[in-house]
C-alpha cells in the first residue's frame, strides 16, 4: 500500500511514491552487497568504498612500515608495503589525520587498521623504494621485552637445559634501528656477535591476558637483531646481560610488521643468519619453546602491555660465541637476518 503523505494544496510535502520506491530499491542493492561479502560500490569516489562484515575476528593482511622521504622536511611517515609491486603508500597521504609514528597509529587500534586496509585497496600514493627510506617498523616503544634460550637447538648448543619458564630480559630502546642501518661496532668490545630473532609488536593494551586471547593484542611480526657484546654480557658487570645487549644500534628491526593474518603461520617459518654470504643460523620457527601466545600471556602477569611495545622471542643455533672456535663480528661485516614470509635485515658493521 502507498503510505500516507502530508499535502499542502496540491502540492506533495513527503517523498513521492516513485522517490520512495527508488530509494527502497537502492537501499535494498546494498544491503544485499553487503549480506553477500566483500564488494567494491562505486560512489563516485576516487577510491572504491568496501562493504565489509564487522567481526571479532578482522583480516587485515598488511605490511605495515615507517620510512623518510626524501627532500621531506616534516619527518617520519607510517606506509604500507605493497608486496607484489614492491612500492610503499603513504598512509598520510591518503589521509592526513591519521598519525605519523607507528606507536601513535597502533594506539589508534581497528580505526586506523580499516583505514590501512582501504589505502591498500585503493593503491593510490604510491612511493618507489627509491624516494624513501625504511626506518625501524616501530620506534620508542614503551618495553622492548627479550626472551633467552628459547630455541630447543640452543640450548643444545650451550648444553643446558630446556627452562620450563620463559628466560626474560631487555633491551633499551635506543638500541632500535631500521632494517638497512649500520651497526655500530663498540670500541670497548671484541666480542660483537650476531642473533636471528622473530620479534613481534603489541597492538592492543592489555594485563593479565589469557593465553587464548593473546593473539588479539598482537599486530604482527618482524626480524630482529639481537646483537650483543659477549664479553659485556658473559664476563663483565657481573655477568648481568643488560649492557651487552642494549649498545646503540644493537637492535635492527624490519623490514616491516606483517600482519598475524598475513602469515601461513609465525611458529612454522625458516629463519637464519648469513654473515658476509656464509649462512651462519638456519632453523625453524616451530622449534621455539615457548610461541607468542605463552609469552603474551608470561608478561602481562607482571606488567601491562602497550601498543608498540616489542618482544624478541629468541635465537636458534649458530650464533658466534659457541662455535669452535669463537667467530665475532668485525668492521665491514655485512649480517642478513632473514625470515620466510616475513623478509630480510641486512645491516653492516661499522
Amino acid at each position: 500500500p502507498t503510505p500516507p503523505t502530508r499535502q499542502s494544496g496540491h502540492r506533495v510535502d513527503a517523498l513521492g511514491v516513485g522517490q520512495q520506491a527508488e530509494a527502497v530499491t537502492k537501499a535494498t542493492a546494498i544491503l544485499r552487497l553487503a549480506r553477500a561479502g566483500p564488494r567494491s560500490i562505486w560512489l563516485n569516489l576516487t577510491c572504491p568504498l568496501q562493504v565489509r562484515h564487522l567481526s571479532k575476528s578482522r583480516s587485515w593482511r598488511m605490511r605495515l612500515v615507517q620510512f623518510l622521504t626524501v627532500g621531506d622536511p616534516c619527518g617520519m611517515r607510517v606506509g604500507l608495503q605493497q608486496k607484489e609491486a614492491g612500492k610503499v603508500i603513504d598512509l598520510n597521504l591518503f589521509d592526513s589525520s591519521l598519525p605519523r609514528t607507528m606507536k601513535e597509529f597502533l594506539e589508534k587500534g581497528d580505526v586506523a587498521m580499516e583505514t590501512a586496509r582501504r589505502a591498500l585497496d585503493c593503491g593510490n600514493n604510491a612511493l618507489c623504494h627509491s624516494a624513501i627510506e625504511l626506518l625501524s617498523p616501530v620506534t620508542n616503544p614503551d618495553k622492548v621485552v627479550c626472551v633467552g634460550m628459547n630455541y630447543m637447538d640452543h640450548c643444545l648448543e650451550q648444553n643446558v637445559a630446556i627452562p620450563k619458564e620463559p628466560v626474560i630480559f631487555s633491551k633499551f630502546g635506543s638500541s632500535i634501528v631500521g632494517p638497512y642501518s649500520d651497526i655500530i661496532h663498540p670500541t670497548d668490545s671484541n666480542e660483537v656477535d650476531w642473533e636471528v630473532e622473530l620479534a613481534f609488536v603489541i597492538g592492543k593494551k592489555g594485563k593479565h591476558i589469557k593465553k587464548e586471547a593473546a593473539m588479539e593484542h598482537v599486530a604482527g611480526f618482524m626480524v630482529a637483531n639481537d646483537v650483543s657484546a659477549r664479553d659485556w654480557q658473559m664476563k663483565r658487570n657481573g655477568k648481568q646481560w643488560l649492557l651487552g645487549k642494549t649498545f646503540d644500534t644493537f637492535c635492527p628491526l624490519g623490514p616491516a610488521i606483517v600482519t598475524r593474518d598475513a602469515l601461513s603461520d609465525p611458529h612454522n617459518l625458516g629463519i637464519r643468519c648469513r654473515v658476509n654470504g656464509q649462512i651462519m643460523q638456519e632453523s625453524n620457527t616451530n622449534q621455539l619453546v615457548f610461541k607468542t601466545e605463552q609469552l603474551v600471556a608470561w608478561v602481562s602477569q607482571f606488567v601491562t602491555l602497550f601498543p608498540g611495545d616489542v618482544f624478541l622471542t629468541g635465537t636458534p643455533s649458530g650464533v658466534g660465541v659457541f662455535r669452535k672456535p669463537p667467530k665475532f663480528l668485525k668492521h665491514g661485516d655485512i649480517v642478513e637476518c632473514e625470515i620466510d614470509e616475513i623478509g630480510t635485515l641486512r645491516n653492516v658493521i661499522n
